[in-house]
């Protein structure tokens, strides 16, 4: 079992037994091959703004996206099996894109064509390949990705996990032969009954030891430890994630933590799609996985901390995503969701139509978020910083680089321009000017066979002084260390080990992070959030970090290439407000302390609510409003003009772990049988989640979906808050739950249309099955804001 490896600190008689004493005070000299890009003085940096959807140049639709930067310079982009344009009929099995800023993409080309399938798919049943996750390990480019239909059991629905190999992001891919992880049986195993084996996401451990996630609703999401070259899963999987929540796997390290993204509710429910992305953390790469409560993602009562969803603009089903850092150092999230006013491909109805988004991520307090809470966005946004006079991938002569030592220009396998090392002592390429005392550093390292020379990054640098900080990379020691110099002489240093399976004649991405006074350097395979060592420093006072900022390397044979010095991107550290009631109305409220309800309540359909002890009490009827003909009881309140906060305290008798659908009580806010959101603690299969639903007539039908909030209790507080669009008059409604009546979880927006004669009120419906359970509501509140 993978574990965090411990940071080993060196002392300075250390850091002299690695040669890092060799790092001899360097100058400028004669100008080396540089990058593209627009002039951006002090290594500022350029990003271009952007407006979601930033896949529609290509694609309408481009579902489950996943995204590398290639070691070309270039960041790819990969979508499930679809047609990519509204009216086109024909297929595009694992679309391919590219973009050299994040923001324009280009298409490149399918990863599949019908004839080049892999052999084990059932193209007689229509084998589809869904939810690509690209990795770059060992050298080569890996596609994993779902093989809907299988010739490995001959029945229906035997979906697994394939691999594909490439010298190149674009191909052509050559699949392994079989399954990576084959069919799995689900039920009483009756034939065409298989767990849903979808949505891969590899991962290296800290060891060099390679994982996979996977799985879906039925069956819940599994770790398994995969074979040396990633074909094969060995050992026991592990389970990480509860049946029936989530799917679309997707896993980060960051400082000590692995994060597990996953996403929950319907994919693909046209306008009412509540898909949404949630996580949790754990210390140990195979879980357990808790949210920012504590609470386990992988039990009945399932947590969760919500990342990204809808938020009353035009997307909805937010939701399958990818990771992605910028040159500045700030992380960005990649994703799918649904335009409300344009939801199918074709129509109004079949495929759902899924363009791919972009949004910055910010981690705040340990846990990650999108826009610090905002969400999705659907106006200009400033784009991720990609470019800048002081990025290179060594294919031009300009820029800001200067060279020290002995370099030549080499062409590589992956279609680029490196430099490699050529002479003795220390080779280095620095920018011109002097960058912030925050900076963001990194490239691309490889050494030739038998070259064993130190290499890495630096910044703070001062020619002819010997100041700075460096990330060093020495395959002979094998340690990946950080070190602080001062007029050449070393003041701090700290390492780590890297795996015992680490080939240094792979290319492999280094960075060097230095803020607020402390250093950090990782080195991954390819920039995707699991690295292979990783070493944080706290700078000795008086340690120069603004200065010259580059790579070096010492001796010959190490090459270098996608180099970038830049000022590290501000971050952002809090959350957007949470909404919060205003002014209680008592006269619009019940704390249900009498023996009838207060005045003011309308009851729709007589339900069957008594008041008792201090609560409202309604055992759970067999009835439902979703759907045509909806005849469940309803218990009704009109609602002030303008913004409005509705809050009650419910405890619900549904237990854990039993399949009791759809069993739930909870708020409502109601316009009529056809059109409401409906917010509730609901017994789904075996787990009990919080979701809040919403129907509305869409296309001559009924269509719901919901998105998922907080995990429930015993006791759950749930809220409903309104706010009205300025710019449309639409109700937003935003839902929010409570463990303990003190800490909120905010939850996913639902729209009703502007003038809709909106009333909140409460529900206890839903049984289809189990024991009924009973509801019980301690109070009802109502606040005008």
């Amino acid at each position: 079992m993978a574990t965090i490896r411990p940071r080993a600190r060196l002392t300075i008689a250390a850091v002299a037994a690695l040669g890092l004493s060799l790092l001899a005070p360097v100058g400028a000299a004669a100008a080396a091959p540089a990058g593209s890009g627009a002039q951006a003085a002090g290594g500022q940096g350029t990003g271009t703004r952007y407006t979601n959807p930033v896949s529609r140049r290509f694609a309408d639709t481009y579902a489950d996206p996943s995204v590398i930067r290639g070691k070309d310079g270039w960041w790819y982009a990969y979508g499930t099996t679809d047609p990519l344009r509204e009216g086109e009929t024909t297929r595009h099995i694992l679309p391919m894109s590219r973009s050299k800023d994040l923001v324009s993409w280009e298409y490149v080309g399918d990863a599949f064509t019908e004839a080049t399938l892999p052999s084990w798919a059932d193209k007689s049943r229509g084998a589809a390949l869904w939810a690509p996750d690209i990795r770059f390990v060992d050298g080569r480019y890996r596609l994993y990705y779902v093989v809907t239909e299988t010739t490995v059991t001959g029945e229906p629905n035997d979906n697994a996990i394939g691999v594909a190999f490439s010298d190149s992001p674009t191909g052509p891919w050559t699949d392994s032969g079989g399954p990576v992880v084959g069919p799995r049986r689900g039920g009483a195993g009756e034939p065409g009954n298989f767990l849903w084996t979808f949505d891969p996401s590899h991962v290296v451990g800290p060891d060099g030891t390679e994982y996979l996630f996977y799985g879906s609703y039925y069956g819940g999401i599994w770790v398994t430890q995969l074979n040396d070259d990633g074909t094969r899963a060995v050992g026991s999987p592990t389970r990480v994630a509860i049946d029936n929540k989530y799917e679309g796997a997707y896993v980060v390290q960051r400082n000590g933590w692995w994060y597990l993204f996953a996403s929950s509710a319907n994919c693909c429910a046209g306008p009412t799609t509540g898909y949404s992305v949630h996580v949790g953390r754990s210390r140990d790469l195979r879980g357990p996985y808790v949210d920012r409560e504590g609470v386990p993602l992988n039990q009945s009562r399932a947590g969760g901390t919500p990342v990204l969803a809808q938020n009353g603009n035009r997307w909805v089903g937010t939701g399958h995503n990818a990771v992605v850092t910028d040159l500045a150092g700030q992380d960005w999230t990649l994703y799918h969701a649904i335009d409300r006013s344009d939801p199918y491909l074709t129509g109004t109805d079949g495929i759902n139509e899924r363009p791919m988004l972009l949004d910055r991520l910010d981690w705040i307090g340990g846990w990650p978020t999108v826009r610090a809470g905002a969400w999705a966005s659907d106006t200009s946004q400033p784009g991720p910083v990609t470019g800048g006079a002081t990025v290179t991938d060594f294919t031009r002569p300009d820029g800001d680089f200067r060279s020290a030592g002995t370099w030549r220009r080499v062409s590589d396998l992956y279609g680029g321009t490196s430099l490699v090392s050529a002479g003795p002592g220390t080779n280095t390429v620095l920018t011109t000017q002097a960058l912030p005392a925050e900076v963001h550093v990194e490239a691309d390292f490889r050494t030739d066979a038998g070259a064993t020379g130190q290499h890495g990054l630096l910044a703070g640098t001062r020619a002819g002084q010997g100041d700075g900080v460096a990330a060093v990379v020495d395959p002979a020691t094998r340690q990946l260390v950080v070190r602080t110099t001062d007029h050449g002489q070393g003041t701090a240093a700290a390492g780590a080990p890297l795996p015992a399976n680490y080939d240094p004649t792979d290319w492999h991405s280094l960075l060097l992070e230095v803020r607020h006074g402390r250093a950090w350097a990782q080195l991954t395979s390819a920039r995707l959030g699991d690295p292979l060592a990783e070493v944080a420093l706290t700078l000795p006072r008086g340690t120069s970090s603004s200065g010259l900022a580059g790579a070096f390397a010492q001796g010959a044979g190490v090459r270098v290439d996608n180099l970038s010095a830049l000022r590290a991107a501000p971050l952002v550290t809090r959350p957007i407000p949470a909404p919060a009631p205003g002014r209680l109305l008592k006269n619009s409220s019940d704390e249900f302390n009498g023996s009838t309800l207060a005045p003011g309540w309308e009851e729709v359909r007589n339900p069957d609510a008594t008041v008792q002890g201090g609560q409202l009490v309604w055992p759970v009827e067999a009835t439902d409003l979703t759907g045509p003909g909806g005849s469940a009881g309803v218990l009704l309140r009109n609602v002030p003009s303008g913004n409005w906060t509705a809050e009650t305290k419910l405890t619900i008798d549904l237990g854990t772990d039993t399949i009791r659908n759809f069993q739930q009580g909870g708020l409502i806010a109601y316009v009529n049988d056809d059109l409401f959101a409906r917010l509730s603690h609901v017994a789904i299969w075996n787990t009990r989640q919080t979701e809040f639903g919403k129907e509305m007539p869409y296309a001559g039908k009924l269509s719901y979906g919901g998105t998922i909030v907080g995990p429930p209790a015993e006791t759950t507080w749930l809220r409903l808050t309104q706010r009205i669009d300025r710019a449309n008059g639409e109700r937003e409604l935003q839902a929010s739950t409570s463990t303990d009546g003190r800490t909120w979880i905010r939850g996913g927006v639902w729209t009703l249309p502007a003038g809709s004669d909106v009333r909140i009120g409460l529900i206890s419906h839903g049984r289809q099955g189990g024991d009924p359970a009973t509801a019980r509501f301690d109070y009802f509140r109502l606040y005008a804001d």
